[in-house]
Parts: C-alpha cells; sequence; structure tokens
C-alpha cells in the first residue's frame, strides 16, 4: 500500500493506492494548519480503509515548489516514516502532480499555484506521448506577466484566484481555463505517478531527499 501526501500549498491532499486503483483519497484547504492536521488526516485514512502503518510498503509526497511551511512538515512526515517503516520514498515536483491530472485539452498547458503576495508559480507543459511534459522551469511570477508571454493557444489549470479569472476572462490572448474537477491538484494522481517509479526502482534515500524552494522576488527568504 502506497501513501501519498501533498502539502504543498493550503491545498492538502491524502490517497493510499494497492498498486490497482485508489483505495482512500482526500482533498481539502487547510488555513495553515499543515502540523496540526497532517498525522491525523492519515490515521483516519488508514482507520477508514482497515489498514495499518505496516501495511504501507511506500510513501509519495509533494516535492515542492509550494509553502515553505508546508513542505517541510509533508518531507518531514514522509521521510520519517519511509525511514522508520524502511520503505521506498517518491518525491514527486508539485506542477507534475497537478499536471498529471488535466487531460489533453490542447497541446501546451500552463500549471498554477498560489504562493502569496499576489504572486503564483507557473510552469509550461506539452502534450507528448500520452503525457504532459514539463517545457520550461517553475518560476515565480504574477498573472499579468505571465499572460504577456503566452502567444499560442494555452490551457490553465491548478490555484487561480479571482484576479486570476478576472485577467484570463477578459485577455485577448488564446487562453483556455480547465473545468475546476481537472485543475484540483490530488493525491491520487500523485500515488499514480510515483506507483510506477516504485515498480521501475526510481525511489529516493529518504535522507537525501530535499524541498524545491523557489524564491519569491521581494520577499525574504525564511
Amino acid at each position: 500500500m502506497l501513501l501519498a501526501i501533498d502539502t504543498a500549498t493550503q491545498w492538502m491532499s491524502l490517497a493510499l493506492h494497492d498498486g490497482r486503483q485508489i483505495d482512500y483519497e482526500a482533498t481539502w484547504r487547510t488555513h495553515n494548519n499543515h502540523t496540526v492536521e497532517l498525522t491525523p488526516a492519515i490515521r483516519a485514512a488508514l482507520k477508514t480503509t482497515g489498514r495499518s502503518i505496516r501495511d504501507l510498503s511506500a510513501i509519495a509526497v509533494a516535492q515542492g515548489p509550494g509553502s515553505f511551511t508546508g513542505l517541510r512538515i509533508g518531507l518531514g512526515v514522509a521521510k520519517g516514516l519511509a525511514l522508520a517503516q524502511r520503505v521506498p520514498l517518491v518525491a514527486i515536483p508539485t506542477l507534475d502532480i497537478l499536471a498529471a491530472g488535466v487531460p489533453p485539452l490542447g497541446s501546451t498547458l500552463i500549471a498554477v499555484i498560489q504562493v502569496g503576495r499576489g504572486r503564483i508559480c507557473a510552469q509550461p507543459f506539452h502534450w507528448a506521448r500520452d503525457r504532459w511534459t514539463g517545457a520550461g522551469p517553475a518560476q515565480i511570477t504574477d498573472w499579468a506577466q505571465l499572460l504577456e508571454r503566452v502567444e499560442n493557444e494555452t490551457l490553465f489549470a491548478g490555484e487561480i484566484d479571482v484576479a486570476g479569472h478576472a485577467l484570463l476572462d477578459a485577455t485577448d490572448r488564446p487562453v483556455r481555463i480547465a473545468p475546476g474537477v481537472f485543475a484540483l491538484r490530488r493525491a491520487g494522481m500523485l500515488a499514480e505517478v510515483a506507483w510506477d517509479r516504485v515498480e521501475a526502482g526510481e525511489t529516493e534515500d529518504p535522507a537525501r531527499v530535499t524541498p524545491i524552494y523557489l524564491h519569491q522576488p521581494g520577499v525574504p527568504h525564511p
């Protein structure tokens, strides 16, 4: 049983994958309560499915970018469980998780998460070989700057706030917004991606996994 943990932003998500299907999944909005909510949520997931911590055979975690605090908490718990249970760990970039849940509604996707202070973290993807593949690095920006770079038809998905929707709706750039069901970043998709990597032997040394942080312009690093 693989446990997937995503605490990268204020959208938290957990999933259990038994190798064939998702056995449990929960996604909810937290208000910077990652520390208080994560461990009880894991216990609830295991209890709901009649499992125990000893049934875990692998751990997957969102690696970042994202909230400094959220990433530290999620990675800390994931690494601790992997070391304590002596099971493989797989760390997946946050925007890869988001992209994995978006259908091919075009050839270009920009995946977005909120990073606070009116800024977003965005990364472009291209559809190739039946999946979204990163077409550039993740970057901290804002909606106006991001839209200036759009030239071809582009699909947007992820944490699009009110300001983002207003600009996307008003722009004359060739943009589309993915339906909300595909915009939600889910630990179920993290589990699917991670399971394939576990099967291929592409796992991490828990002691060496570090979060992916992007420095936010104008904001001091904590």
